[in-house]
């Protein structure tokens, strides 16, 4: 009987001493397998410990490393000093014992007799776990409230060091140099008035993120500033001496680095700021809202999307939008369509009108006050105006002969629209098939925005581990889901537009991502049913 010894300590306090509890433990299994030495058991070389390590999850090394011995039948009995050593989870220990019986190998605790053969055995094993998983857990809420109550005294509680501080003596203190480099970054925001225009300043001048050193020895850090992380530096309250927790705000007892005039100044500016974009993105309304139809009368609805930053606005049916079957066109481009028709009412108005305020209006004010409908099909778009002259509105003279009044109302522009073709390699699904779920769509350009995100911080330095430590993912769940980043531009606006088949999700995409595009979209569309493809 080859027996394995699996010994565990939750912190890595007095870890560095000579004699430490992971040796109690070991010596406390070692004479327990000497003392079954007539039974045949003999201990194996090897050492399991897991130092510092919860046992509220299985993701320990050394327990990994003695799984796969015991998936590889090298090791037959695994022996701890307690059950709560092995795992404190009534659900892990579950699928710790449906891997030792699927491969013939059992456990022993030797501070603890029973037999787990008979159900009296498995019931006190099962009460004996219950109450390690309800000390764990009255553990983990006893630490959440230490938590709590320093942070509300102003207390730094560990974690991840600011630029500008360092941790000695489980304090947070000063460090002059990266001090003044955290006031040039307050100041020179200032100057700037832009995050972006920050970053790139910082990175010319070849200022890097805070360096830390992990427990495993690697160093993360010391790459150029992005975006998002600048943003949270420049909103850090901790720098004029304050804690933030769950949304309140306490005094710390931290020396600060900024003066609270130049964060304030650089918090008004950010407010700012983010008004400024989120008008910007937003934007007026489309030049035809609520008066541009289709052949069929329905309703088209402004939209947009962005593609490497640019942004596209085009028109959409409301067809589309309701997965019916659309008309001759589907959907215009948004602004070819409203500079030809611009162009011919400020046409019509000058060729029928004296006033001179067709050609000082606007394009916004001519359209609001002189188109009613516009309608649009293959061969023309007709525009319908309103019968009424502006100056006359304003003056209340009567229109002279001539004027628009008199003139036609309907204006006919002779045009070519769009033909309604499907996606190159991404079939168009009828409405009597099951569309892409929203939720699922949105998922899915999530993933695809954070893999194109992590390829570019790869770019700028990073490794993938620095992006599995920073997400809390392991590194190859990171490297697999990276592969997103190359997917076809065809297949990204299919999704977007709702026009790509239902059958596509996370794994689906992945299972197809050939290294060309278009055996990528070849594959994609081989997720639609055979009696849903046309052209």
């Amino acid at each position: 009987m080859r027996c394995a010894v699996y010994t565990r300590k939750s912190t890595e306090h007095n870890l560095d001493l000579a004699f430490t509890s992971l040796d109690a433990q070991r010596e406390a299994c070692e004479a327990y397998i000497r003392s079954q030495a007539g039974e045949g058991w003999r201990l194996v070389p090897e050492h399991y410990d897991d130092g510092g390590l919860s046992g509220a999850s299985l993701d320990r090394p050394a327990l990994q490393a003695l799984l796969a011995e015991v998936r590889a039948r090298r090791i037959d009995v695994v022996v701890v000093y307690k059950v709560d050593r092995l795992t404190r989870s009534l659900a892990d220990f579950a699928k710790l014992i449906e891997i030792f019986d699927a491969h013939a190998a059992s456990f022993v605790s030797v501070t603890q007799s029973f037999n787990t053969t008979t159900s009296m055995g498995r019931l006190t094993l099962n009460i004996l776990l219950s109450f390690a998983q309800f000390e764990r857990e009255v553990i983990g809420e006893r630490v959440r409230d230490k938590i709590a109550a320093s942070k509300r005294k102003g207390i730094w509680v560990g974690g991840p060091v600011p630029l500008g501080y360092a941790a000695k003596d489980k304090k947070a203190t000063v460090e002059s140099a990266e001090a003044e480099t955290v006031r040039a970054i307050f100041t020179r925001y200032l100057e700037l008035g832009s995050v972006r225009a920050l970053a790139e300043d910082l990175e010319r001048r070849g200022i890097r993120t805070k360096q830390r050193k992990l427990k495993d020895g690697r160093i993360v850090g010391g790459v150029a500033f992005g975006v998002g992380g600048l943003a949270h530096l420049l909103r850090n309250r901790f720098y004029i001496g304050e804690v933030v927790y769950r949304g309140e705000t306490f005094r710390g007892d931290h020396e600060p680095i900024l003066d609270p005039t130049l964060f304030a100044a650089v918090q008004a500016r950010l407010a700012a700021q983010a008004v400024e974009r989120r008008c910007r993105i937003r934007g007026l309304p489309a030049l035809l809202t609520g008066r541009l139809f289709d052949e069929q009368g329905q309703r088209m609805t402004p939209t947009h999307t962005n593609k490497k930053g640019v942004r596209y606005s085009y028109y959409v049916s409301q067809a589309v939008l309701r997965r019916q079957p659309p008309g001759m066109i589907g959907r215009v481009a948004a602004p070819e369509l409203e500079a030809l028709v611009v162009d011919a009412v400020r046409h019509h108005l000058q060729a029928n009108s004296t006033a001179p305020d067709p050609i000082l209006e606007t394009d916004r004010e001519l359209i609001e006050r002189h188109l009613r409908r516009a309608m649009l099909s293959m061969t023309a778009i007709t525009l319908h105006l309103r019968q009424e002259i502006a100056d006359s509105e304003a003056s209340g003279d009567v229109p002279a002969a001539g004027s628009l009044a008199a003139a036609p109302t309907k204006v006919t522009i002779p045009w070519t629209g769009p033909a309604a073709v499907p996606v190159k390699g991404i079939v168009h699904v009828p409405a009597h098939n099951t569309p892409m779920k929203p939720g699922g769509r949105e998922t899915l350009l999530i993933a695809i925005a954070k893999a194109r995100k992590w390829v570019k911080d790869v770019e700028r330095g990073q490794t993938f581990a620095d992006i599995a430590d920073r997400e809390g993912k392991a590194e190859r769940h990171i490297r697999h889901l990276a592969r997103l980043a190359f997917v076809s531009p065809r297949i990204i606006t299919a999704i977007i537009d709702g026009t790509a088949p239902a059958g596509i999700t996370t794994t689906a995409l992945m299972a197809g991502l050939s290294h060309t595009w278009a055996e990528q979209e070849q594959t994609i569309s081989a997720h639609e049913p055979a009696r849903a493809r046309h052209g």
